[in-house]
């Protein structure tokens, strides 16, 4: 397993913007998929799993989820070893702590939390109305 942080949540209200970022001294980020995934408290209850928001493959290739609607891009800064997630016109239904992950046995993309074997321990968007 990887060790991954995360780091830039906070709190913003309807609209606005934030920059997460992934971050690991263990791999090389940028031969693997790594993804950005979001759970809330009521879900987790429910046994849900946590839901992809946007993934970039080893090749670079993206994939986001279909609540995105293009307003958050992924991408790789390959010089910091991290992924990040620049997420614009934040909506009150965005707010959900958010992980990255990653499976250094992969470099393709899946959607399915249960296909990462590296968790950071995330970082809390509240978009407030």
């Amino acid at each position: 397993q990887v060790r991954l942080v995360e780091s830039g949540g906070g709190s913003v209200p309807d609209g606005g913007s934030l920059r997460l970022s992934c971050v690991t001294s263990s791999i090389s980020l940028d031969k693997y998929c790594v993804g950005w995934f979001r759970q809330t408290p009521a879900k987790d209850r429910e046994g849900k799993e946590r839901e992809a928001v946007a993934l970039i493959a080893g090749d670079g290739k993206t994939t986001y989820g279909e609540f995105v609607e293009g307003r958050f891009t992924v991408s790789r800064d390959n010089d910091a070893n991290a992924v990040n997630l620049q997420m614009n016109d934040l909506k009150p239904e965005d707010t959900a702590m958010y992980y990255c992950a990653t499976d250094p046995r992969r470099s393709q993309c899946y959607r399915r939390d249960w296909m990462f074997n590296s968790w950071g321990q995330g970082t809390q968007v509240t978009v407030s109305s």
